[in-house]
């Protein structure tokens, strides 16, 4: 064959055969109602896989043309630790610290985190600072970090060894505050019957984000973030959130 005949044939493959997708694996844990099994397992893959942000990542990345699959495994030190050393990979719901910010790329944020004090929806409490707060009944969750929040600043909080029962605790008016984080406190709340619960104090906000791999092409981070953008300025972020709260 010519041997301009043989380069026309090997261009016309080259056009016939579809362009490479860009491709991300997603890694996360269980943290309802961000991210979460659909079964309650320790694993899970793509549609599997609900929650605010899993939604919301689905829909960036349709947005944006990535072809993204999203994995579910534990414990969260692994899948933090492979996104941290492979390329091609990313992790969410990540908060976006100091000491994490030179590590990996960024996209979002994708949803956000508020330690706060829930009060019933028909209470009276109303705190000027968060000392006001002493005067009443506290409940929160064992060894946790919003737990230890408050008595680090002298405030006296009754542990529970699983957060849903301060849920219960509050509705039987065993403690008249509760020391948890919007919007999961109100997702437990809600898989508790309990609906509209008031806050009285915010005490930290959490920015999540979905954190890739430093050798993620800067290219890729952006489009990304342009359809996180996209999505946010049409409402749809709105839109997802609402299903689970």
């Amino acid at each position: 064959m010519p041997v301009f005949r043989l380069l026309a044939a090997v261009c016309l493959f080259c056009l016939a055969a579809p362009l490479r997708a860009e491709s991300l694996v997603l890694l996360t844990e269980n943290l309802a109602p961000f991210n979460m099994a659909a079964n309650g397992s320790n694993f899970a893959r793509d549609e599997g896989i609900q929650g605010i942000s899993a939604d919301t990542l689905r829909g960036m990345c349709r947005r944006a043309g990535v072809e993204c699959q999203l994995i579910l495994r534990f414990p969260w030190e692994r899948v933090y630790q492979q996104a941290l050393d492979e390329a091609g990979y990313g992790l969410f719901s990540t908060a976006r610290t100091p000491e994490r910010e030179s590590l990996f790329k960024w996209v979002g944020p994708i949803a956000s985190n508020d330690w706060v004090l829930f009060a019933l929806p028909d209470s009276p409490i109303q705190l000027n600072n968060l000392q006001d707060a002493a005067r009443y009944r506290i409940g929160g969750y064992k060894d946790d970090a919003k737990s230890r929040y408050l008595t680090d600043r002298g405030l006296t909080v009754q542990t529970a060894l699983r957060d849903n029962e301060n849920v219960r605790k509050l509705m039987k008016g065993q403690i008249d505050l509760w020391v948890t984080a919007d919007p999961n406190g109100r997702y437990v709340a809600k898989q508790e019957g309990l609906d509209g619960l008031k806050v009285v104090q915010r005490l930290y906000t959490a920015e999540l984000y979905l954190a890739l791999n430093r050798n993620t092409p800067d290219e890729l981070v952006q489009k990304l973030q342009k359809a996180l953008d996209e999505m946010r300025e049409a409402g749809e972020l709105q839109t997802i959130k609402a299903r689970y709260l």
